[in-house]
């Protein structure tokens, strides 16, 4: 597990200020992780009470590359239902020259209705999400890599350029890496083949993970490339010192759950050897999310008693 790469993820929708985030993503950067990652919803679920109310994703990423300096910042992931794909391609190009070259673009078709409903927001058929995505996709990356000085058109089903100058240009080169994933068994592993530079499996257990990568390797062959060149997981960690603290962490509740579902909860060494199936199915890059991105100390812990031992 040498080669382990480490990364904090949050979900400030389900309750968290600018502030509270700046605050987590200086723990990450100083704590030693190699980024801090956030979700891109409107609305809470699983019962949050969601306040003070969301935050956007890029006006957040914005402000955070001015108030960290090294570690790497993205979402996961973003949703192609919230922005049309030009100001989307503004928008990451100059976050990422904001931040000196430290930006991911995390990129979905969008799942949940309900925010979409609660803040005005279309929300076509599954089908059609996905080709929104896949033209998104073909017109993020186009405008990116279309050379200074010429123009850049396409033609779509429900998108149009003419003429673009493909401006600002990110400030990585050729582009930002494009994360893609989720447990689709065609069309994400496909435009992963396509577009992505990393899959990300979503809260599912170490061995629905190794299944994934096998499916996505499957695709880059039809696609003729090689494997992706990061396979990700992410995982939601509760964790302590100590059982008592770890059940304070839980809610209170008996802990009688292990690895199975996306979540690793226990004490440090438990952890450790609950993440390693994860590296053992092919992982290299692990998004460890918090269930209260205030809890810093949570940050810390696994930065002193985790990770040392995951590399």
């Amino acid at each position: 597990m040498a080669h382990m790469r480490l990364c904090i993820f949050t979900e400030p929708q389900h309750g968290a200020s600018y502030a509270d985030q700046v605050k987590a993503a200086r723990t990450t950067e100083e704590a030693g992780f190699e980024g801090y990652f956030r979700s891109d919803h409107y609305l809470t679920m699983g019962g949050f009470d969601g306040l003070p109310g969301p935050t956007d994703s890029w006006v957040t990423l914005a402000g955070l590359a001015l108030e960290t300096s090294r570690v790497r910042l993205g979402t996961l992931v973003t949703s192609a239902t919230f922005r049309h794909p030009g100001p989307l391609a503004i928008s990451v190009a100059q976050v990422d020259e904001m931040s000196g070259g430290r930006i991911e673009l995390g990129f979905g078709a969008g799942w949940y209705e309900e925010e979409h409903q609660a803040y005005a927001i279309p929300f076509p058929s599954v089908r059609e999400r996905f080709d929104r995505l896949t033209e998104q996709l073909e017109i993020i990356t186009g405008l990116w890599g279309v050379p200074a000085g010429s123009r850049f058109n396409y033609s779509g089903t429900h998108y149009s350029v003419v003429d673009s100058p493909g401006l600002p240009k990110p400030a990585q080169s050729p582009r930002p890496p494009i994360i893609m994933g989720g447990a689709g068994p065609k069309r994400t592993p496909a435009l992963a083949a396509r577009f992505a530079d990393e899959f990300n499996v979503p809260f599912r257990s170490a061995a629905e993970a190794a299944r994934i990568y096998r499916v996505v390797d499957d695709a880059c062959v039809l696609a003729g490339r090689n494997d992706l060149p990061v396979k990700s997981a992410a995982v939601t960690v509760v964790s302590g010192r100590t059982d008592a603290e770890v059940r304070s962490r839980w809610g209170g509740e008996v802990l009688d759950t292990d690895s199975g579902e996306g979540a690793v909860i226990g004490t440090p060494d438990k952890i450790v050897n609950d993440l390693g199936a994860y590296v053992e199915a092919g992982a290299t890059r692990l998004f460890l999310q918090l269930r209260d991105l205030r809890d810093t100390d949570l940050i810390e812990l696994i930065a002193a008693e985790i990770a040392p031992q995951l590399g």
